[in-house]
């Protein structure tokens, strides 16, 4: 037993120490802490993910899944994100097709699961880093720090940092990544299993850990950064690397340094090699597979990477890696987006907030200088390996090597927190070691984690709905125009306009350039007769970014609306130049040429629309519509029926055809359609008219005065139907005199 794990004997009971009740523990607190998310519906970028993503979905070749981002781009294409995670795409495919469709609560449950299995992982990985690597003659590894291990490992499965990733379905990506960067470390750590000289391994482990790091970065690419930690165990553990003696045989110019260990290990050379070489071909193939250069990310995504001076981008890149270490501290104000805003730029030194990255690099400088410099080798393995978790897998969000698209991103720290929950056990076992008041210290503890699964569970919750969710972001960010925007939006979709518009109003004003809040708030505006101010939102819009195709197209609806019917052509136009296959806009478009009386070019446009959405039930029916007006009925029926082939369950298709072939005296098949509409959507009234004028004319008296009367029920200001209704009722009231 370590000395650490002497020192945490008042934390961690012993009743709970043996190896299969410790993984229960923590399996179990971590499936507590977000099973309330189990029932939660998809939520912000699971739409773009999940739904809206064609890789899913049985038609799309599987083979594709390899040449597409996360998102079901094109990774040639020059607006794809570059994000590259075809196992995990492909994980959301095996869900989808288990679950029949889009049904989310699998996909949380398969999240939650996966956190509790990693959590469990990580037990066996603490107990490594805290106890090194010991094996019996059997093989088997040694567990010699089985209560710090379980104390970091319960620290990991409650941190609230890690809602994002669980309860959100994208965080799949994460919890994959971690999965397998954590079984390449432990085989890793397989590889000197059966090594009884210094400095022998299992090449077979080596190359397996490698291509486990390969496999991590094909779920979440900071996957590949297990090798990093990998080699960092491999020089401080396994060659048992002393910085301290090195540099003092260095400055005293020792001649034993020529003999240190770890110069001559050539073992350790070969896996630094086999690590260094597999990571570069790794990442060169990931390279080519991206097809074009790095991701095109705006201002708004990540402010301080666009900063004019290097000095001004440096401080800022520092204050946010204070702010992700203030979130492992104290992980209670969280939010769905950082971006837009959120935080503003520092832009000179005397801001006060520099302080905050000062005090990281004294807290930082004052760890690695004990982790290098302490003669107590178990504080240096610790310290060490503590802040290579840390700081490795955190690396490629850091913009040190890239841009990226983001100012801070909780799921990015789902492994980097498992070297906090290190660094914090040491932390509470140096406590519990220099103090009096250890009740106090194992008090403090478990405060800790009472209070971490208290907020896991709040959060949670939150992040059931998109309508909590974006609510509980405009507290903690209430300067980011894209929360505003969201709230607005979801309001929106309710059905909320007035609440709506004064959300988007205020991303408007808090983000000026925000062309997606102009174009939505536009579009209400629209909804709401208010042309003028439309027009003026969708004109800004598009000047901000003339290649917003949807922005151009609401712009020629509302200028369709004004009777500026040039510029409306030209908007549409416009629209359908920057997006080719935009069958919304052929729809909009033809319309603007059915009002103008140029029918030819109407079909044509709506035909386009069809024949890039297959689907498009309303294009289909002004198709009908517009050749029915025009007699031209046989058209009219053929284009109906080529419609009914394709969408053969809407109602309102069936409708169309059923007054053409009524108007072609095919008064059965009508009858037949008009009554297969109305059992689809019984309370249409003019359903139902247009069925009694059927009957009218087929000569089904009754029938049409029992089909007059359920429409006027239906909707009793229907002029057409009441005018009808009396022409039957006089000329039964005729037939009835007559019969007399």
């Amino acid at each position: 037993m370590t000395e650490l794990d002497a020192d945490l004997d008042h934390i961690i009971p012993s009743s709970v120490l043996p190896p299969s009740w410790a993984k229960l523990v923590v399996g179990f607190v971590s499936l507590v802490c977000f099973a309330r998310s189990y029932d939660g519906d998809f939520v912000f970028d699971d739409s773009e993910a999940i739904i809206n993503n064609k890789d899913l979905r049985a038609d799309t070749p599987l083979g594709d899944l390899w040449h597409h981002d996360f998102w079901g781009s094109r990774l040639s294409s020059n607006t794809s994100h570059k994000s590259y995670r075809p196992l995990t795409v492909l994980t959301f495919r095996i869900n989808y097709y288990l679950s029949g469709g889009f049904h989310p609560m699998s996909f949380h449950v398969i999240n939650i699961l996966l956190h509790g299995g990693i959590s469990v992982l990580m037990v066996d990985v603490f107990s490594v880093l805290f106890g090194g690597l010991q094996y019996t003659s059997k093989g088997r590894r040694l567990n010699l720090a089985p209560r710090s291990s379980l104390l970091a490992a319960l620290l990991f499965a409650v941190h609230p940092v890690h809602t994002e990733c669980v309860a959100g379905v994208v965080g799949r990506a994460d919890l994959l990544g971690a999965l397998f960067f954590l079984l390449s470390f432990l085989g890793y750590c397989k590889a000197f299993r059966e090594s009884n000289k210094e400095g022998t391994h299992s090449t077979f482990w080596v190359l397996l850990s490698i291509l486990l790091g390969a496999v991590a970065m094909l779920c979440k690419e900071q996957g590949i950064t297990v090798l990093g930690l990998n080699a960092v165990f491999d020089i401080f553990v396994i060659g048992k690397l002393n910085v301290l003696e090195m540099v003092q045989k260095v400055l005293h110019k020792d001649k034993s340094l020529e003999n240190t260990g770890i110069l001559r290990n050539g073992g350790l050379l070969f896996r630094m090699t086999l690590l260094a070489s597999g990571g570069a071909g790794v990442l060169y193939m990931r390279w080519k597979i991206m097809g074009t250069g790095p991701p095109a990310f705006t201002e708004v995504d990540n402010p301080a990477s666009f900063a004019d001076g290097m000095l001004v981008r440096a401080i800022n890149y520092n204050y946010y890696y204070s702010l992700n270490a203030w979130l492992l501290l104290c992980p209670w104000w969280l939010c769905f987006d950082w971006s837009m805003g959120c935080i503003p730029l520092i832009k000179s030194a005397g801001d006060w907030r520099v302080t905050a990255p000062v005090a990281l690099w004294l807290c930082l400088i004052g760890l690695i200088c004990q982790a290098l410099c302490s003669e107590d080798s178990h504080r240096r393995r610790i310290l060490t390996l503590g802040l290579g978790f840390l700081i490795i897998p955190f690396l490629p969000a850091s913009n040190l090597f890239f841009r990226v698209g983001f100012v801070v991103a909780e799921r990015v720290l789902y492994l980097p927190s498992a070297g906090y929950c290190m660094l914090l056990t040491f932390g509470f076992g140096a406590l519990s070691k220099h103090t009096k008041k250890k009740k106090l210290v194992a008090a403090v503890v478990l405060g800790i984690l009472f209070i971490n699964m208290l907020r896991c569970i709040i959060r949670s919750g939150e992040w059931r709905n998109e309508e909590q969710l974006f609510r509980s972001a405009l507290s903690v960010c209430p300067l980011n125009a894209k929360v505003h925007y969201n709230v607005g939006k979801n309001l929106a979709d309710k059905g909320n306009q007035t609440a709506a518009i004064r959300y988007y109003r205020e991303a408007v004003r808090l983000n000026p350039k925000y062309v997606h809040a102009m174009n939505n708030l536009g579009n209400i505006l629209k909804e709401r007769n208010e042309l003028q101010e439309a027009e003026e939102l969708l004109s800004l819009a598009v000047q901000i970014q003339p290649d917003f195709a949807a922005a151009w197209m609401n712009l020629g609806i509302v200028q369709n609306s004004l009777k500026r019917f040039e510029a409306a052509e030209q908007s549409y136009r416009t629209a359908i130049k920057h997006r080719r296959k935009y069958p919304d806009c052929y729809y909009n478009l033809g319309r603007l040429y059915a009002d103008l009386n140029r029918h030819v070019d109407a079909l044509n446009a709506w035909r386009n629309a069809t024949v890039l959405k297959p689907e498009h039930s309303l294009a289909w029916n002004n198709m009908i519509i517009l050749l029915d007006n025009t007699g031209n009925l046989a058209q009219a029926e053929a284009v109906g029926r080529e419609a009914l082939e394709l969408i053969p369950n809407d109602h309102s298709l069936m409708f169309s055809l059923a007054n053409v072939l009524g108007k072609s005296q095919k008064y059965k098949e009508s009858e037949a359609l008009f009554l297969k509409a109305i059992k689809a959507h019984p309370n249409a009234a003019s359903y139902h008219g247009n069925l009694a004028v059927l009957y009218h004319r087929w000569g089904h008296l009754d029938l049409a005065k029992k089909h007059y009367e359920i429409s006027l029920q239906l909707d009793p200001t229907a002029l057409g139907t009441k005018e009808n209704y009396g022409l039957l009722r006089r000329k039964l009231e005729q037939m009835q005199k007559k019969n007399v």
